[in-house]
């Protein structure tokens, strides 16, 4: 028995990377997962693996800004599956790297718009369902880049992740009581197409107590704690994956 057996997962960026991880791990434990990705060739093969390991998943190709999106996702999360119990929303947007002043204001907003209005529009597509179950897991990727360090360059990216700290905490504050729980999971550099090249990847690694960067298996286990009842009074939290990089700030 898996640790979410019988559940029903959405996974926003969920064709590569962190998301990618996640939902394979999810469906290896049991649930029933709904992908949400831009591109649809990548999504159809995590969707087509996922059905040849015994699984099941349906794919949803879309822009996480866009409100009608999110409320399709619950639709066919509920229609094909019976419910949405676990929601894990996970894209990510670095944008424009330079620093504050020389950011344009369009650039601003699309960070903005990816890393955390989409979360809003997220939740508000998932809360009402979950309120009729009267259970559900809310998980949002945020980072250790503006949550425990700033990094030059990365100020629209830094503001958008450390407001999910605030989202979580909203949430936790509306409807704790009717069991919905809501999490931000705080990944350290990670192996995905984000982290740049071989030289990139060396220098991050270096920010962190491990002196290495995660595997995206590694931060889909965390995520996997945090949709599971194993975590079941953990809310309005941020669960660090970071391979202790906040542990040697000063």
């Amino acid at each position: 028995m898996g640790l979410i057996n019988g559940k029903v997962a959405i996974v926003t960026g969920a064709s590569a990377g962190i998301g990618k991880a996640a939902a394979l791990l999810f469906a290896k434990n049991g649930a029933s997962v709904v992908l949400v990705a831009r591109q649809q060739e990548r999504l159809t093969r995590v969707v087509q693996e996922i059905r040849d390991q015994g699984g099941q998943a349906h794919a949803i190709v879309g822009d996480v800004v866009d409100e009608d999106l999110h409320q399709k996702a619950v639709a066919t999360a509920c229609d094909r599956f019976g419910g949405v119990h676990i929601a894990f929303n996970n894209p990510g947007l670095v944008g424009a790297m330079k620093p504050l002043a020389e950011i344009e204001i369009g650039q601003w907003s699309d960070v903005l718009r990816v890393n955390l209005t989409s979360a809003f529009l997220a939740a508000k597509a998932q809360i009402p369902v979950m309120l009729k179950q009267g259970t559900g897991s809310l998980i949002f990727t945020g980072s250790f880049v503006g949550c425990s360090v700033g990094l030059p360059g990365m100020g629209a990216y830094a503001a958008a992740k450390s407001g999910l700290l605030g989202l979580v905490r909203a949430i936790t504050a509306d409807y704790g009581a009717t069991g919905i729980r809501a999490n931000a999971l705080l990944p350290g550099g990670t192996a995905t197409d984000m982290a740049g090249d071989a030289s990139q990847r060396e220098w991050a690694a270096q920010l962190h107590a491990m002196k290495r960067i995660a595997d995206a298996e590694e931060i889909a286990q965390a995520a996997l704690f945090l949709a599971s009842d194993m975590s079941s009074f953990v809310s309005g939290s941020a669960l660090w994956a970071d391979g202790g990089n906040a542990a040697v700030k000063l």
